[in-house]
């Protein structure tokens, strides 16, 4: 059995459209492996030591949230890139992915510094980009449909080291023009899909528990298949939804 040591970054800021049941999801499928999971808690104030983790995780949040750790984050920011240096999987929601890269300017004109795991930038746009979301996604070898739901005012242009997460299929994506949705770099994922974004997606949660397993124990891991009717069931209506809207 292995232990994966899972940070959950800001859990009382970031925290909206049920982010934080992506936790649950990701202790529940190692558990299911015979695998198991600490959970630590950070937040305003507490130290990041790079060396303490696996998979380190944010939740969304809205203009204010961020401005609340945005100052906070910067004082954590040269662990978390050691960290992403390392090989420690991270998955930052919304808010979390526009602060995962160079900075975000909201819609104020203020400047919040990011944490640069991943390249990109991201500006305060003048209209909402909201609804269900179906991605043409990859991650290595994988493939695979992701779904989710999108509600942000931030426009995010991917600079040459960030990948998207996948081909936006239905909804807006990054900014509604690039026909791209997320970031990924090194073991780095970004996103704008809440809903939580893992119960309907199986395969991107099996991929951040194979790179954290990895990381724990330094050896490739190949994670057996699980049984993933109803969660299959809740993306095909996912599915369905989205067609009908757009």
């Amino acid at each position: 059995m292995t232990t994966v040591r899972i940070c959950h970054l800001y859990p009382e800021n970031m925290n909206i459209y049920g982010d934080r049941g992506n936790i649950n999801v990701l202790i529940k499928r190692l558990e299911w492996r015979g695998h198991s999971a600490t959970i630590t808690p950070i937040g305003i104030g507490e130290d990041f030591s790079p060396d303490d983790f696996d998979l380190c995780y944010l939740g969304g949040g809205q203009d204010r949230d961020q401005n609340i750790i945005a100052a906070d984050l910067t004082k954590k920011a040269e662990g978390i890139r050691s960290a992403a240096k390392d090989g420690v999987a991270f998955l930052w929601v919304c808010g979390g992915i526009q602060l995962a890269g160079h900075g975000y300017t909201d819609a104020n004109g203020n400047n919040l510094p990011g944490v640069s795991i991943l390249d990109l930038e991201t500006v305060a746009g003048e209209e909402r980009l909201i609804g269900d979301v179906v991605l043409d996604a990859k991650i290595g070898d994988n493939n695979f449909t992701v779904v989710g739901y999108e509600n942000h005012i931030g426009q995010t242009n991917l600079g040459p080291d960030a990948r998207p997460l996948g081909n936006v299929v239905k909804g807006f994506g990054n900014n509604g023009t690039s026909g791209v949705e997320g970031a990924v770099q090194q073991r780095v994922i970004g996103t704008y899909l809440h809903g939580p974004l893992l119960p309907k997606n199986p395969i991107l949660a099996d991929a951040l528990l194979t790179w954290s397993l990895e990381h724990r124990s330094s050896e490739k891991i190949s994670l057996e298949p699980l049984s993933d009717n109803f969660t299959e069931a809740a993306k095909g209506r996912a599915i369905e939804r989205a067609q009908a809207n757009r």
